[in-house]
C-alpha cells in the first residue's frame, strides 16, 4: 500500500506545521460553488488541532501564473474553512515574508492560518529554492495533503522537503491506499471504465491497466478513435485520426492479454454539439454523415451497468458523454448508478468524473473519490509522483 510516514508518525505537539492542502475549489465572483476539497482536508487539520500543533495552512487557487490576482485570494477558502472547523481561521496577506513570520510567531497551540495564494509568486511552479527555504523558515514539520496537486514539482510540494521533515496528511494516505490497492491487489473481476475526449490523454493508463484490469469500457469522446481503428464511420465526431495505429495495437495488446475490450455498441448523436441539438440514437456502425457521438445508447448503458453489478472492483474516469448537456447526460448517470449500487470497491478518478457523480448527489455512495484528476491518471499509468515521493518512508 503507502509506505509512507504520515502525521500519526510525528510528534507535532507545540510544533509549527506547514501543511500544504488543495484548495482550489470553483469560485463564481468571489463564491465557493463546491467546497468538497476544503471538507476533504478536514480531517488532517482537525487531528493536527486535536495533537496540540499550530496549523499553517498553504494552497494555490486557479492559474494567476505568477501574479496578484485579486479574485483569486483565498479569502472566500479562509471563510468557509473557519464555519466547518468552528473555529477562526486567520487568513495571511502573502505565503512568505515578515508579515507571516510574525503572524506564525503570534501563533498558539491548536490555531490555524491560512497563507495566501502561493501561485502569486512565479518562484512556487519553478520550484525556486530560496522561496522554498522561505516557505519552510516558519516551520518545524511539513505535511503534504494535496494529492491533487502530487503530480507537479513545485516549492510547495517537492522544494520545501530539503528543510523540513516531510510526512503525508490524513486525505494523502487514503488516496495512495485506495489507489495503490486497486494496482496491487484488487478484489476480481477488476473493471476499468474510461470515458473523455481524448485516447491519447489516456495511453499510458490504458497501457498500464491492460496488466491488471479484467476488462475495459471505453466511453467517452475517445471511443470514437477505437471505432474509426476498427474500420467504422464516425460521422463528424471527435476522433483523433493520427492515433488509430496506436489504438488498434491497444486493442491487439488486449485481445492477445484475453482481456474484454468493450467499445459501445449504440450511441446518441447530435446533428451539432448544442445543449438543444436534435439527437437520436444509432447503432455504432450507423452514424450519419455530419452527425457527432455525443453519449453511449441506452444498449450499452445497459450492457455497462451488468458489468458493474457483477464486478468485485471498478475504477471510473472520463465521462461517457456530454454530460454537461441533459439530453446526453444518460449514459454517464447509468454508470453512476450502477457503482452506487454496486457491492464492489468503486473508485472514481477525479476531474471530470467526481464532477459528474457530485452532480448527480451520488458521491457518499462510492468508496472513493479521488480529488486529483491529474495526479490520479499519472498514478493509475505507474509513475511516480515527485510530491509523494518526496515524504519520508516509514
Amino acid at each position: 500500500m503507502s509506505n509512507k510516514k504520515t502525521i500519526r508518525d510525528v510528534d507535532v505537539r507545540g510544533k509549527r506545521v506547514f501543511v500544504r492542502v488543495d484548495f482550489n475549489v470553483p469560485l463564481d465572483d468571489g463564491r465557493i460553488t463546491d467546497d468538497r476539497r476544503i471538507r476533504e482536508a478536514l480531517p488532517t487539520i482537525v487531528e493536527l488541532r486535536r495533537q496540540g500543533a499550530r496549523v499553517i495552512l498553504a494552497s494555490h487557487l486557479g492559474r494567476p501564473d505568477g501574479k496578484v490576482v485579486s479574485g483569486l485570494r483565498l479569502d472566500p477558502v479562509a471563510g468557509r474553512l473557519s464555519e466547518l472547523l468552528g473555529a477562526p481561521v486567520r487568513k495571511l496577506p502573502d505565503c512568505v515574508g515578515p508579515e507571516v513570520a510574525r503572524a506564525v510567531a503570534e501563533m498558539r497551540d491548536g490555531d490555524v492560518v491560512l497563507l495566501e495564494n502561493l501561485r502569486f509568486h512565479p518562484e512556487e511552479e519553478a520550484n525556486d529554492e530560496q522561496f522554498a527555504r522561505a516557505l519552510a523558515s516558519v516551520a518545524d514539520v511539513y505535511v503534504n495533503d494535496a494529492f491533487g496537486t502530487a503530480h507537479r514539482a513545485h516549492a510547495s510540494t517537492v522544494g520545501i522537503t530539503r528543510f523540513l521533515p516531510a510526512v503525508a496528511g490524513l486525505l494523502m494516505e487514503k488516496e495512495l491506499v485506495y489507489l495503490s490497492r486497486i494496482l496491487e491487489d484488487p478484489r476480481r473481476p477488476f473493471v476499468a471504465i474510461l470515458g473523455g475526449k481524448k485516447v491519447s490523454d489516456k495511453i499510458g493508463v490504458i497501457r498500464n491497466l491492460l496488466t491488471r484490469a479484467d476488462m475495459l469500457l471505453i466511453g467517452g469522446a475517445m471511443s470514437y478513435t477505437f471505432l474509426r481503428a476498427k474500420g467504422l464511420n464516425v460521422g463528424a465526431s471527435l476522433c483523433e485520426e493520427d492515433k488509430l495505429d496506436l489504438a488498434r495495437s491497444l486493442m491487439d495488446d488486449a485481445a492477445g492479454r484475453r482481456i474484454a475490450f468493450r467499445l459501445p455498441d449504440d450511441v446518441v448523436v447530435a446533428d451539432r454539439f448544442a445543449e438543444d441539438a436534435a439527437h437520436r440514437v444509432v447503432a455504432v456502425g450507423a452514424i450519419p454523415q455530419g452527425w457527432m457521438g455525443m453519449d453511449i445508447g441506452p444498449q450499452t448503458a445497459t450492457a455497462y451497468a451488468d458489468v458493474i453489478a457483477r464486478a468485485g472492483t471498478v475504477m471510473w474516469n472520463g465521462p461517457m458523454g456530454v454530460f454537461e448537456f441533459p439530453a446526453f447526460a444518460d449514459g454517464t448517470r447509468a454508470v453512476a448508478e450502477a457503482m452506487a449500487g454496486s457491492k464492489a470497491v468503486t473508485i472514481v478518478g477525479g476531474g471530470d468524473s467526481a464532477a459528474a457523480v457530485q452532480q448527480m448527489g451520488l458521491a457518499d455512495r462510492m468508496t472513493h473519490i479521488s480529488t486529483g484528476g491529474g495526479a490520479s491518471l499519472e498514478f493509475l499509468e505507474g509513475k511516480e509522483l515527485p510530491g509523494v515521493a518526496a515524504l519520508l518512508d516509514r
